[in-house]
């Protein structure tokens, strides 16, 4: 199904409109072109009568042949007649209408001191000559109105022929060209549209700018680790000992978890940057949402000393994404463990705020200094002087996720326990309130 042309429904629209209106003004100046003749005609039967009775000889000139005159005396002798033979033996004053010999009169009568004076006039010729009056009046209508719609037929063209050049324009570019579209020219009902394209363009060019340098970044991290890997698969072959080997083998091993590690945050991080801006999604419990991330990474931060705990708090709720969120959680709280030293502690807290909720994440580690803070959550970025081994992900990924959810993510430092504290507030409009 081919979709409607803008315009040809405002050409045949507007041409109709012409058509409709040129009609209806055709017939309204033939009505009153007829009603005017009339008009003129009964003034020319007064005009007549008059002449007769001021005196003057009746003459009828070629085109008014089908007058006819009668003059009665007072005591009724008629006196002079032309014209019809029969006429109404009774004169009635003023005008009437009557038929003889089958033709239909207009009849205009007169009477002074001296006679009654009585003029008729052939109806059908009267009628002849009334519609040729009228055609004149319609004429100029009829020859105006085809001209008219070629001239309005023009003018939709050419106000439409920006907006024509701009669509080959757009024809004819190629699927990289995000350029801005041209504005000259298109009509102010057009411009908004051209402007929001235009912005889209934009975002699509950034959208892109930063999915390469998003690949460019990754293929540079995968790199390493798959060039670590390439070289301990070598050392395997060569001639060792046991010891030698099982050491190899752990080191590879370990290489491996690190680049299936960084693929899967890779992947993860690809996923959220390119999901809606504000996602629908459950109504999620934060409070049950951390249990359950606590109880995900217990057995990491056991293995290192680290005591975790969920402090109690506010029962709250947001609409959004679960699993987005629970990535969220869960690498906040894996980036706490990672850089808090052994036999640090890490906690969580779930709060209620004029403004909306927040999730609050603190540690005892060594914290991130302030000037660090707004790189931290660039892609692959690690802090100078870190010795825990991560990706650089983590912190850009909350970041994403927390965008998505129209939350920001604050990060200062834990008065409490001397290290980080980050605070992921999500807005009023999302959050659900327990009793």
């Amino acid at each position: 199904m081919n979709a409607p042309s803008l315009r040809r429904r405002i050409l045949w629209l507007v041409l109709a409109m012409i058509a409709v209106v040129s009609v209806l003004q055709a017939t309204s100046a033939y009505r009153s072109a007829l009603v005017e003749a009339d008009r003129m005609f009964d003034y020319h039967l007064q005009e007549v009568a008059r002449s007769v009775h001021g005196g003057l000889p009746f003459s009828p000139r070629d085109d008014a042949v089908e007058f006819s005159v009668r003059i009665w005396s007072p005591d009724g002798v008629e006196l002079y007649r032309s014209g019809v033979r029969q006429m109404p033996s009774q004169a009635v004053l003023g005008f009437s209408d009557a038929m003889v010999d089958g033709v239909r009169y207009r009849i205009y009568s007169l009477r002074t001191p001296e006679n009654t004076i009585q003029i008729a006039q052939d109806l059908d010729a009267r009628s002849e000559r009334a519609r040729s009056l009228a055609w004149r009046a319609v004429l100029p209508i009829v020859l105006l109105a085809p001209i008219l719609m070629l001239a309005v037929w023009w003018l939709i063209e050419s106000a439409l022929a920006p907006v024509q050049r701009m669509r080959k324009q757009v024809a004819a570019r190629a699927a990289s060209d995000l350029s801005p579209l041209p504005t000259r020219g298109l009509p102010e009902e057009v411009l908004p549209l051209v402007a929001e394209i235009n912005l889209l363009f934009e975002r699509l060019q950034q959208a892109r700018s930063a999915q390469q340098q998003f690949i460019a970044d990754a293929a540079h991290e995968l790199r390493s680790p798959l060039a670590a890997l390439k070289l301990q698969a070598q050392a395997l072959r060569k001639n060792m000992d046991d010891a030698a080997r099982q050491d190899a083998i752990g080191r590879l091993n370990e290489g491996m978890e690190r680049a299936i590690d960084l693929s899967g945050q890779l992947l993860v991080l690809a996923r959220e940057e390119a999901g809606e801006a504000s996602p629908q999604g459950d109504t999620v419990n934060l409070e049950q949402l951390a249990r359950e991330v606590v109880t995900e990474v217990l057995p990491q931060a056991q293995a290192r000393g680290i005591d975790i705990g969920l402090e109690p708090g506010a029962s709250l709720s947001i609409r959004g994404q679960r699993q987005a969120l629970h990535v969220l959680l869960r690498n906040l709280l894996g980036n706490a463990i990672k850089y808090t030293p052994q036999g640090g502690t890490v906690d969580i807290r779930i709060e209620g705020v004029s403004d909306g909720a927040q999730l609050i994440v603190e540690d005892s580690g060594p914290g991130i200094a302030e000037a660090q803070r707004g790189r931290v959550f660039d892609r692959f970025y690690r802090v100078p002087g870190t010795d825990a081994q991560g990706s650089g992900l983590g912190l850009a990924i909350v970041k994403a996720v927390a965008e998505r959810h129209g939350a920001q993510v604050e990060l200062s430092s834990s008065a409490r326990l001397g290290g980080l504290r980050v605070a992921v507030r999500f807005p009023s409009r999302e959050v659900e309130t327990h009793s």
